[in-house]
């Protein structure tokens, strides 16, 4: 049985565009287009929402539990530490002082969530190594295993990793990547050395995603339960990734989450599971020896059912993936590093995550309509769509002067 706990917590806001769409005026400088494509008002409005019902209650609850002999490692993206900086410097050394504590590892992330791997894996490559210089300097701690987009992992993305010198990534633990093998031991591919951490899917979303759920079977969760699901669980290592915005957020303080998390550490002391951090499970359990999980060329994610078609699967999404190309095609024509820090900008997943309901019901398609902004649904479903892609194409053309 289990006998260690690896948690990890990504923490991202987005830079949600305009809607309706801007045109942008023919002359404008390329320094000056940005209020005309982000919406970065409402940006702010959802950023001290989330901070006030999770980012300082959870960063206390972290820090609590820390002391207490907890271990996480906790990425952030760039978009999420450039509003950090811009709306919330109090908050900013709330998250300094969690990083900084011996017990926290910072791991590493694309830095605005982007598709740049779908488009360019080089880009993907250069991107990934900026988002970890940039959170390296922010926090002053070193990064040594790293996530990427949405836990995106698939062959080629592997080997970007392996040559930007990790020592580990992350996968989701899906039963279709995984077939036989159990997601409870660390892995490498074709025998390289870069190590692989597989969320165990379920036990993570039972926190995740469930656990205010009244009709799950296992409501109410309590920490007893789940350190003794844990510990039940066959291999070497369970490895746990949340959102940040669980705890708070995606279930508010009402549900009785955060006295679940505080019960946790003494929970695992009582039935014999270790935390670790990531770094330290790499070392414990090595890379030279590890069993080969082969990868497959479809990326797998943490999102929705596990497969691309989460972001990919509607027409909507579809034309929106397509007009990516077209901004990032066109800014690098121009030669304007301003032009093409916007296009990366608008590569963000969540523009497709936003747009997943369209043309689709069940759980899925709630949860995207959940997280798209209030409002945009003053303008409809149709337009929505109809408006968002506007948002691409005003860019494309307002980039002809610099082309």
């Amino acid at each position: 049985m289990a006998e260690n706990l690896v948690t990890y917590c990504v923490v991202h806001q987005p830079r949600r565009v305009r809607l309706p769409a801007q045109v942008i005026p023919p002359g404008i400088q390329p320094g000056a287009m940005a209020p005309y494509l982000f919406d970065d008002h409402m940006n702010q409005r959802y950023f001290e929402k989330v901070a006030r019902w999770c980012y300082y209650p959870a960063t206390e609850m972290f820090a609590e539990m820390l002391d207490d002999g907890f271990k996480l490692g906790l990425g952030f993206s760039v978009s999420f530490l450039w509003q950090l900086r811009r709306w919330d410097r109090a908050l900013a050394e709330r998250f300094r002082k969690v990083v900084s504590h011996p017990n926290c590892e910072l791991v590493g992330v694309e830095p605005y969530h982007s598709f740049a791997f779908a488009i360019d894996i080089k880009l993907f490559q250069r991107e990934m190594l900026r988002g970890k210089t940039y959170a390296e300097e922010f926090f002053d701690r070193e990064i040594r295993v790293t996530d990427t987009t949405e836990m995106v992992m698939n062959n080629e993305v592997y080997y970007a990793l392996l040559q930007s010198g990790y020592s580990a990534g992350m996968l989701d633990g899906r039963p279709w990547v995984m077939e036989w093998r159990e997601p409870t031991h660390l892995y490498r591919h074709a025998e390289r050395e870069l190590a692989l951490f597989c969320r165990h899917h379920e036990l993570s979303d039972d926190v995740g995603y469930r656990f205010s759920n009244r009709t799950w079977a296992g409501y109410p969760l309590h920490a007893d339960t789940y350190a003794s699901n844990l510990r039940k669980a066959w291999g070497d290592l369970v490895f746990i990734g949340w959102d940040f915005e669980t705890f708070g957020e995606h279930h508010n303080l009402d549900t009785g989450i955060f006295e679940f998390m505080r019960a946790l550490p003494e929970q695992l002391r009582k039935r014999g599971v270790s935390p670790l951090l990531p770094s330290e499970a790499v070392r414990r359990f090595g890379t030279t020896s590890l069993p080969d999980l082969p990868l497959p060329e479809f990326g797998t994610t943490w999102a929705g059912s596990g497969g691309m078609e989460f972001f990919l699967g509607n027409a909507s999404q579809q034309a929106i993936f397509r007009l990516m190309h077209s901004v990032l095609h066109k800014a690098r024509l121009t030669g304007s590093r301003t032009l093409t820090d916007l296009a990366l900008w608008l590569l963000q997943s969540d523009n497709l995550h936003l747009i997943q309901w369209a043309g689709r019901s069940g759980s899925e398609a709630e949860v995207s309509a959940y997280f798209t902004p209030d409002e945009w649904w003053d303008l409809g479903p149709d337009r929505i769509l109809t408006e968002q892609q506007r948002v691409y194409t005003n860019f494309v053309r307002a980039m002809d002067a610099y082309a």
